[in-house]
C-alpha cells in the first residue's frame, strides 16, 4: 500500500507523510487545512489519515488470514446451543436464525450434526443451499460447517449436508484427555492419534478442503499429546485446529498459556488457524475466549446469548463487543467482521425460538444492560452518558430515544409501526408486518400507552412463532371459588377447519390446557410454566412460557455421554390476558413438537437418533 503524503499548497514541500501498517485499514479525508497566514488565505488542503475503525473484512482463506488482528467468529448456536433442555428448534427456525447470523456477519455458521438425525441433515443441507450461497453485506458469503464424530458415517452425512455451500466445511473431533479416553472411548493414545489423523485425511479425501478439528476436553489433555496428535492432524490436511475447554474447567491466565504453548510446540501449526471453544461451567468462558485471542487464537467458537450444553458457552455478544470496546487499548488491536447492529434482533430470534429467556443482568443484551435506576447513576448519566455507560445502546441496535417522535396508539397506522419497530433494531414488511399490526391495533383498543417492551413482546409472539399446525381463535373461561372453572377452546387446525372443545380444571389454564388437549389429542407432560409482566400496571401484556414432552417418544442418544435424552419443547405467549398468553405459549410448543414429528415421519426415521 502507497504511503500517505500531504505537501505544502505554496512550497510543495511535504508535511506529513506515513504508511499504513495494515492494508485493511481504509483512509479517509477526515479535515481540511486553512493556513493562518492571510497572504495564503487562498490556499487550503486535505490531509487523509487512517481510521482505525474503518476495516474490512480479509477474503478468505481456510487456513491463512491476510491480516494478523482479524478475528474469525465461529457461531454454533445452531448446534452447541440447541443442545439446551427444551431449546429444540423447528427447521423454519433454524434456517431463520442462520439468515440472522449471516446479516450479523457472522463468518462460519455451524449449522448443525448431520449425522444425528434425518432432520437435522435436511437442516443443514437447506442452510448450506439458501444461506451458504446468499451474498450478505460487502459481499460476504458465510461458511457452513457440519459437525461428525471421528467415523466415515459422521463426516460422509457431514459433507452431504455441507458440500452445498459455496464455502463448505467439516468439524470432525475426537477426546484427548486421560478420562475421556480411558472411560469413555477405551481407546489407547496411539488408537485415538490413529482415528483422528485417519478421519481428517478421509474428510480431505472426499472433496472437503476445510476441515476443522477439535481435541475434546483439551482442557485436561496432556500437552504434549496435544501437541503430537495436532501435529498429525496437520499433516493430514486439517486447516483449522480447535482447542476445547469442553468441562469449563480452565481459567483465563491457563487457557492462555495453553494456546500460547499449542502455537510454540506444535509441528506445522504455522500453517493452520488456531481457534477456541469454551464453555461457561465457571463462568469464565468469555473471559478464557480473550485470553485465547490475546495468546494468539485467530477462531473464536461462540453461540448467541451463550446457550448451549449445561451452563452454555462464550456469548458471541460478550465476546464481540468486548473486542470492539477494548481491543485496540488492551487486546492487541484485534477486531471482527461483526455488525453490531444486528445484536439486539439476533438476540431476541434465538430467545424466542429457543424459549430461553435472557435474564435481566445479562451483558450487553439483558433488560437491565443499559438502565439505570440509582439515584448518582441517574445524575451522572444525564450530566454525560459516558460516566456509567461504556457502550452505547445504539451500538447494539437498541434504540429507546424516540428520535422520530412517535407515539403509537389505536389510530397510528402500519408505516408508523414499521417506522418503530425499525427504531427498535426489528425489520419487517410484508405478511410479518400486516399480523404484528393486527395484534398491535386489538391491544391499542384496549390500552391508552404502548411501550416499547408491548411492542417487543407482541413482536416475539408473533413473528417469532412455530410453522403451525394448529392455530389459537378463541378461548373463553369462568371460574372462581364458587365451583370447577371450565374452559371452551376454538383451534383452527392446517386445513382451515375449525375445532371446537369444553373442559374443566383445577382452574382457568388448567381446564383451557385440557380443552386443548381434547382437541389436539396428542398426550404431553407440563414440564414448567412461567409467566411475567412485561411491564408496570394492571392492563400489562403478559408473557408465558411453557416447556412440555412428548409421552410417546422424542428420545435421542447423546454422542458424548451415551445417554437417552428426552426431547422438550418450549413455547412462548403474550396477551393482556392471562389465558390467552398462557395458552398461546401452550400451543405454540405443541405446534413445534408436531412439526418435528411431522418431519420424522416424513423422513421415515425413528424418533430416537443419535445427538452432540
Amino acid at each position: 500500500m502507497a504511503s500517505i503524503t500531504a505537501n505544502h499548497p505554496i512550497s510543495g514541500n511535504p508535511l506529513i507523510s506515513f504508511r499504513p501498517k495494515n492494508p485493511f485499514l481504509q483512509t479517509q479525508t477526515l479535515f481540511n487545512f486553512k493556513p493562518s497566514n492571510p497572504k495564503h488565505s487562498n490556499s487550503s488542503f486535505s490531509i487523509p489519515i487512517v481510521r482505525c475503525s474503518i476495516r474490512r473484512r480479509p477474503e478468505y482463506t481456510p487456513n491463512h488470514i491476510p491480516d494478523p488482528n482479524y478475528v474469525r467468529i465461529f457461531d454454533t448456536t445452531l448446534r452447541d446451543g440447541e443442545q439446551s433442555p427444551g431449546a429444540t428448534m423447528t427447521t423454519k427456525e433454524k434456517l431463520d436464525v442462520a439468515r440472522q447470523l449471516a446479516k450479523l456477519g457472522v463468518d462460519i455458521i455451524e449449522a448443525g450434526f448431520p449425522a444425528s438425525s434425518e432432520a437435522d441433515l435436511e437442516a443443514v443441507k437447506l442452510i448450506a443451499k439458501e444461506v451458504g450461497n446468499g451474498v450478505y453485506e460487502e459481499g460476504h458469503v458465510p461458511v457452513i460447517c457440519g459437525l461428525a464424530r471421528c467415523n466415515k458415517k459422521d463426516i460422509d452425512k457431514a459433507w452431504e449436508a455441507v458440500k452445498y455451500a459455496k464455502k463448505p466445511r467439516i468439524h470432525t473431533f475426537i477426546a484427548t484427555s486421560e478420562i475421556h479416553m480411558n472411560y469413555k472411548l477405551k481407546m489407547s493414545r496411539v488408537q485415538v492419534v490413529e482415528k483422528a489423523r485417519s478421519m481428517v485425511a478421509y474428510a480431505r479425501s472426499i472433496g472437503c478442503e476445510d476441515v476443522e478439528f477439535s481435541p475434546e476436553d483439551a482442557g485436561r489433555s496432556d500437552p504434549e499429546f496435544l501437541y503430537h496428535i495436532l501435529g498429525e492432524v496437520i499433516k493430514a490436511g486439517a486447516t483449522t485446529l480447535n482447542i476445547p475447554d469442553t468441562v469449563g474447567y480452565t481459567v483465563p491466565e491457563e487457557f492462555g498459556q495453553l494456546i500460547a504453548k499449542i502455537k510454540a510446540n506444535t509441528p506445522g501449526v504455522e500453517d493452520v488457524i488456531i481457534s477456541t471453544h469454551c464453555q461457561n461451567d465457571l463462568g469464565l468462558s468469555t473471559a478464557n475466549t480473550l485470553a485465547g485471542a490475546c495468546a494468539g487464537a485467530r477462531q473464536l467458537e461462540v453461540t448467541i446469548n451463550g446457550i448451549g450444553e449445561r451452563a452454555g458457552n462464550a456469548s458471541l455478544e460478550e465476546v464481540v463487543m468486548a473486542l470492539k470496546c477494548r481491543g485496540e487499548q488492551v487486546l492487541g488491536g484485534l477486531y471482527t467482521g461483526i455488525n453490531t447492529q444486528h445484536i439486539l434482533m439476533s438476540s431476541k430470534m434465538v430467545e424466542e425460538y429457543s424459549g430461553l429467556h435472557v435474564q435481566p443482568h445479562k451483558a450487553i443484551v439483558g433488560a437491565n444492560a443499559f438502565a439505570h435506576e440509582s439515584g448518582i447513576h441517574q445524575d451522572g448519566m444525564l450530566k454525560h452518558k459516558d460516566t456509567y455507560e461504556i457502550i452505547s445502546p445504539e451500538d447494539i441496535g437498541l434504540n429507546r430515544a424516540n428520535k422520530s417522535g412517535i407515539v403509537l396508539g389505536k389510530l397510528s397506522g402500519r408505516h408508523a409501526l414499521q417506522a418503530k419497530m425499525l427504531e427498535l433494531g426489528y425489520e419487517i414488511e410484508g405478511k410479518e408486518l400486516d399480523d404484528l399490526f393486527w395484534r398491535f391495533k386489538s391491544v391499542a383498543e384496549k390500552k391508552k400507552k404502548i411501550t416499547d417492551d408491548d411492542l417487543i413482546a407482541l413482536m416475539s409472539d408473533e413473528v417469532f412463532q412455530p410453522q403451525f399446525v394448529w392455530q389459537l381463535q378463541n378461548v373463553q373461561v369462568t371460574c372462581g371459588s364458587l365451583g370447577l372453572s371450565t374452559a371452551t377452546v376454538k383451534l383452527i387446525d392446517a386445513d382451515g377447519q375449525e375445532h371446537i372443545s369444553c373442559s374443566v380444571g383445577t382452574g382457568p389454564v388448567d381446564a383451557a390446557y385440557k380443552a386443548v388437549d381434547l382437541i389436539v389429542k396428542v398426550p404431553v407432560t407440563l414440564l414448567e410454566y412461567s409467566m411475567n409482566a412485561v411491564t408496570q400496571g394492571i392492563d400489562a401484556i403478559a408473557s408465558t412460557r411453557v416447556l412440555i414432552r412428548g409421552e410417546n417418544g422424542h428420545t435421542s442418544t447423546h454422542a458424548l455421554t451415551g445417554e437417552t435424552v428426552h426431547r422438550t419443547f418450549s413455547g412462548t405467549g403474550a396477551d393482556m390476558d392471562i389465558v390467552i398468553s398462557s395458552v398461546r405459549a401452550y400451543v405454540g410448543a405443541l405446534n413445534k413438537m408436531m412439526s418435528f414429528r411431522k418431519l420424522l415421519a416424513k423422513n421415515n426415521k425413528p424418533e430416537g437418533s443419535a445427538v452432540i
